[in-house]
């Protein structure tokens, strides 16, 4: 007998009333429910999240961040923000820059303050305008207001105002910068926190009470004073405060350099703009750039015979490359023939390369490097002997014999590559003999004075620019590999920086303004619902700021030609002088 195939049984269908809760769906599978139009501060507060080493300062809402005010109006997936994240530090440090700008005007009315750049160890440089710097009693009379002010737990309120109604505020404030920045504002309308009586902007989302920000530290630095926090890697710490003069020295210098072309601030360099003055502001800091670079060689030079090695060392998209051919040509013009050599020619056969945690190959890692043969190989160069040079072939992953060369009296090793400032790299080479160059771009030109431009988003824009311009690569994967850079750098560069015996800032004042034109399109593309589109839309809020500037009168031997291409050095290396290939 033949079966009758079975139909399988309809899922029931019935009338549902309308459902007056939301739950949120937590990455390790759990599910919790409230009512909607709950914050996702509340559902965080009632679970047990003792798994979290540092608090959570926002979260992942279906793939995008929102504050921990953020209602939820219907089911959704949740991951925590937590202050071990970069987008969780950056929430924590903008909202105790307000706790500290709050208690600041409580106690000392008087004083402006400008939040002027990051400190390497976990902190913010601040300055104190319209009267004398804090005293060390004074700062720990604010750090004992910002104290209660966090015991209280305060509401940090957030409100959307008009354009009209924020310019009134400001102006109101005596707050010439910002006022200046709304006017080139598109969005009619701005948002403004609060907290207590304070009433101002800040560039990205906040926490939502003083409660959240339990650890902090002032201390007098320099000529201002240290707003410390926590850093991400370790966000139960708070670092000892390091001092550092080159940077401190390097940062000074550069607000010099913006004093004297008078901009202080994007507001500033939009009015610029907007005055036909950006030819001239290009002009001058190119004069600039190239005025330090001339110090450096000259330098160089008072030092030379002794110095026979310059290093050149700095994070990803600083301009290095630039730099090292505008270096050589003015050491050429001293009189000095360099000799570049190529670190990765001196690579460890891969098979015998350092692995990470993960059983990888590190190739950021020093000890990716023969060292003994590195530094025999200078030592015998610089006492004057021809040298068969390594040659390393990145196809079979081994070295080859390369070039035999000698150098003369007259002539300098040049030699670029993260690991510069390292002592370890030429541990076997006299020390009289090397002169190390950090370089860097460190931003100094702010939204406004309470508003930072970070400086590692100077360099990641420019990073996703060059990295389309001349490799293919996406924004999207541009911004996916820059966490695993920057640990990279935390490693094996930025301990190093203070071993310099000159810093130069590769920054330029204008060149947010003109990378901007060439940055949007490629962030634009990023896929929603990623974290790489978080980061997009982060820096795409930055740019916003700038009105755009066209690259025609960038310099063909600018830094910033290395990154939006046009380079007339993209294809220069120096004469070599007396050095010789031997046969």
């Amino acid at each position: 007998m033949r079966h009758q195939p079975v139909t399988p049984a309809l899922p029931r269908v019935r009338r549902a009333r309308p459902r007056t809760t939301a739950q949120i769906r937590l990455p390790d599978g759990r599910l919790f429910e409230a009512p909607v139009g709950t914050p996702l501060e509340v559902y965080f507060k009632a679970i047990n999240h003792t798994t979290h080493l540092a608090p959570i300062m926002a979260a992942l809402v279906n793939g995008e961040l929102r504050e921990l005010t953020y209602p939820i109006e219907r089911d959704a997936d949740v991951a925590p923000i937590t202050l071990a994240d970069s987008d969780g530090q950056r929430i924590y440090t903008r909202s105790l820059t307000f706790l500290m700008l709050s208690a600041i005007g409580e106690l000392y009315p008087e004083a402006d303050i400008t939040v002027d750049y990051a400190l390497y160890s976990g902190g913010l440089y601040c300055v104190v305008n319209g009267r004398a710097p804090f005293t060390a009693t004074e700062l720990e009379r604010i750090e004992a207001r910002m104290r209660e002010m966090v015991e209280a737990d305060i509401p940090i309120g957030k409100e959307h105002v008009p354009l009209e109604e924020a310019l009134r505020h400001f102006e109101a404030r005596g707050y010439t910068d910002k006022v200046t920045l709304l006017k080139s504002r598109k969005k009619d309308y701005l948002t403004l926190y609060t907290l207590g009586h304070a009433r101002d902007y800040f560039h990205g989302y906040m926490a939502p009470s003083t409660g959240y920000l339990q650890q902090f530290a002032l201390r007098p630095y320099g000529n201002g004073f240290a707003l410390l926090y926590p850093r991400h890697e370790q966000p139960n710490v708070i670092q000892e405060l390091k001092e550092s003069p080159g940077l401190v020295s390097i940062f000074n210098e550069y607000g010099e350099w913006m004093r004297l072309m008078g901009i202080s601030n994007v507001g500033a360099l939009n009015e610029a703009q907007e005055a036909g003055r950006m030819q001239e502001i290009i002009l001058v800091s190119e004069a600039l750039h190239e005025q330090r670079i001339a110090r450096i060689a000259s330098a160089i030079a008072q030092r030379w015979p002794r110095v026979r090695l310059v290093l050149i060392a700095g994070p990803s998209s600083s301009g290095k490359t630039t730099f090292s051919k505008r270096l050589s040509i003015q050491l050429l013009a001293n009189g000095i023939h360099p000799v570049p050599l190529a670190l990765d020619d001196f690579l460890v056969n891969r098979e015998e390369s350092p692995r990470d945690e993960n059983g990888e190959y590190d190739f950021e890692s020093l000890y990716v490097l023969d060292l003994p043969l590195f530094n025999s190989t200078l030592n015998r160069l610089i006492a004057g002997q021809e040298v068969q040079l390594p040659r390393f072939n990145f196809i079979t992953g081994r070295h080859e014999e390369g070039s035999t060369i000698a150098i003369g009296k007259d002539e300098v090793i040049l030699i670029e590559g993260i690991h510069g400032l390292n002592p370890e790299l030429v541990r076997e080479v006299p020390p009289e003999c090397i002169y190390r160059v950090y370089l860097s771009a460190l931003t100094q030109l702010n939204i406004d004075r309470h508003n930072r431009v970070p400086t590692t988003d100077t360099r990641l824009i420019r990073r996703i620019v060059r990295d389309a311009t001349f490799r293919g690569y996406s924004a999207s994967e541009t911004l996916a590999r820059w966490e695993s850079v920057r640990r990279g750098e935390k490693k094996w560069i930025f301990p190093y920086q203070d071993n310099a015996n000159v810093m130069f800032n590769s920054a330029l004042v204008y060149e947010l303004a003109v990378l901007k034109p060439y940055a949007e399109p490629l962030l634009l593309q990023v896929k929603p619902r990623t974290r790489e589109h978080i980061e997009a839309k982060r820096l795409l809020s930055l740019l916003e700021w700038f009105v755009p500037v066209p690259p025609d009168h960038v310099p063909d031997n600018s830094i910033l030609r290395e990154f939006i291409g046009g380079s007339i050095l993209q294809n220069y290396f120096p004469q070599l002088g007396t050095q010789r290939e031997m046969h």
